[in-house]
């Protein structure tokens, strides 16, 4: 096979001038992109997208239009050597891979690949003869059609010039650049913090008298109290004097000794700044910093909602912090839900920029409104409806509801029979359900046929599974129905539920109460804190289930 238009041979020279040497995977991944090439076909435009940046990248360029510069080469570092060239315009292509099974015959490229042995250890010209021999004889392709998200280019939008550093960068990336954000390969240069504080003067508390103070001062009586003795701003008179030297003042920094220029940010300004930008929809800042923080309290009943990524690069900022109570927390009005503040008395005006960037994209924190639903409860079990033994689901499922301020508006009982429990689902959504609890047959058993009966009455986007114990069978899900102006919502619970006072029920019903979206990654971020201790007196929510 022809590598594009060399042969082997010449191929190894055209890579030894651009890549410094013939490695073993720039020829091989010739070899790919020529297979993927052969599956196209001609005439048509493509994109190409490399699942590993390391030496394939390279062959795409030397032997197709593609390239990093133009934007028809997307490197995709998922550390797989594959390649894959697609229409551009349909995403229809072709995926090579370079295939361990079809390696047999060629030990050494299977050493060489796997990494069995140092590189120092591997016969260099009994692999690169290998190579040669195996040609496309190692790769595997097939079809592919890229999803309609991944074609096309996006462009570098609008440019602007950086508050710290100065160099133009794409917008799109925030208020500061990403070299600023943190992101920065250098040791000093953009992104790296000014070190200090403004030189401040201290003053003797005897010289202090008709005086303002620079910042609060606490006084902490172990087990009793602990607030602000003094405030930023107060007019200090003789009395103070006193209460100052026991609190163990001998000196203190005032307003009118101060020494700092724009170049810093005074605590105060910049608590009040962070809250403004952290707080959404439900949370506010409803008194001035106080010890220079600021509090951050509920405005609302409802579901504390925490953007915890972008909470995380906030307080990777230097000398910043914000502290929030537990996302997805059930809070009331009046609730403190975060507080924020500079940890220095004064932070610099880089740091302040940086901190303030982290949070243009929208508010970090909001308190989202819990439905009052409309439940209604499917009870399914033979034993049940046939009156062997004693329902108990009922009782508990209401209670939870009721606690959550949700009404019960119908149950219906089912025997393990898939089409009388889809009948008992569109008797529920018939009575006004707007929420439909269904309780077991959600095991591995023959006899459990819920989840049949559920897809049976149109049960869609089902998520079945969680990593929670108890309660880890449980399932949710929508069904749409003329009957109901928006799709019901569905939650399964396991039978665990009867024997256990929590269960993952508890965790999933306040986020659907909140309209919150579900997704199977949220159900896998669970398994942390998705232990139940199983206590003799359940304390539940104040307890590390669920969180």
């Amino acid at each position: 096979m022809l590598i594009g238009p060399h042969t082997h041979d010449e191929f190894m020279e055209v890579a030894r001038n651009f890549h410094g040497y013939p490695a073993p995977g720039l020829i091989i991944g010739g070899y790919m992109v020529e297979l993927a090439r052969r599956g196209l076909p001609e005439g048509i435009l493509f994109d190409a997208i490399s699942e590993t940046e390391q030496c394939l990248p390279d062959a795409v360029q030397l032997l197709t239009p593609c390239t990093v510069g133009n934007g028809w080469l997307r490197i995709m570092n998922f550390g797989i050597y594959a390649v894959s060239l697609f229409d551009k315009r349909t995403g229809e292509g072709v995926r090579v891979h370079l295939d361990v099974d079809k390696m047999g015959p060629w030990e050494e490229i299977r050493t060489w690949f796997l990494k069995l042995k140092p590189k120092k250890d591997q016969d260099t010209p009994l692999l690169q003869a290998q190579i040669k021999e195996a040609g496309p004889d190692i790769l595997t392709a097939r079809p592919i059609t890229v999803r309609p998200d991944r074609l096309g280019h996006k462009g570098k939008g609008l440019v602007g010039r950086c508050p710290l550093c100065g160099e133009y960068y794409p917008v799109s990336s925030g208020g500061i650049c990403r070299s600023c954000r943190g992101e920065s390969p250098y040791h000093a240069g953009p992104g790296f913090a000014f070190e200090g504080q403004p030189a401040l003067r201290a003053v003797p508390v005897a010289e202090a008298v008709g005086k303002r103070a620079l910042h609060d001062m606490t006084r902490i009586v172990p087990g009793e109290h602990k607030d602000a003795e003094f405030t930023a701003g107060q007019e200090l008179t003789a009395g103070d004097i006193c209460r100052l030297q026991m609190m163990g003042r001998n000196s203190i920094y005032v307003q009118d000794a101060a020494d700092a220029d724009d170049a810093w940010v005074h605590e105060d300004e910049a608590a009040k700044t962070f809250a403004a930008m952290l707080a959404g929809e439900g949370v506010a800042m409803l008194a001035d910093p106080r010890e220079g923080k600021a509090n951050l309290t509920a405005t609302r009943d409802g579901l504390l909602m925490v953007d915890t990524d972008r909470l995380e690069r906030f307080n990777l900022v230097p000398d910043v912090m914000c502290a929030t109570r537990q996302g997805y927390s059930m809070v009331l009005e009046g609730a403190k839900v975060a507080g924020t503040r500079a940890i220095p008395l004064y932070l610099s005006r880089e740091n302040f920029i940086k901190a303030t960037a982290m949070l243009q994209d929208g508010p970090l924190l909001q308190v989202l409104p819990m439905r009052a639903a409309r439940i209604g409860i499917l009870v399914t079990g033979t034993e049940v409806f046939q009156g062997l033994i004693q329902d108990k689901f009922a009782p508990i499922i209401t209670q939870k509801a009721q606690r959550l301020n949700c009404e019960v508006v119908k149950t219906v009982f089912a025997p393990d029979d898939a089409a009388l429990i889809t009948q008992g689902v569109r008797d529920l959504i018939a009575a006004g359900a707007d929420l439909v609890v269904t309780t077991a047959g959600l095991s591995v058993d023959p006899d459990d046929v819920t989840r049949k009966g559920l897809m049976d009455a149109g049960l869609t986007d089902m998520l079945y599974g969680l990593p929670m114990l108890p309660g880890t069978m449980s399932l949710v899900g929508r069904i749409a129905s003329e009957q109901a102006p928006h799709p019901v919502q569905v939650v399964g619970v396991p039978a665990c539920a009867l024997f256990f006072k929590t269960t993952a029920l508890d965790i999933l019903l306040p986020r659907l109460l909140a309209g919150v979206e579900i997704t199977r990654r949220d159900l896998a971020k669970l398994g942390d804190g998705g232990l139940c201790m199983e206590c003799k007196s359940c304390t539940y929510p104040k307890c590390p289930f669920g969180k």
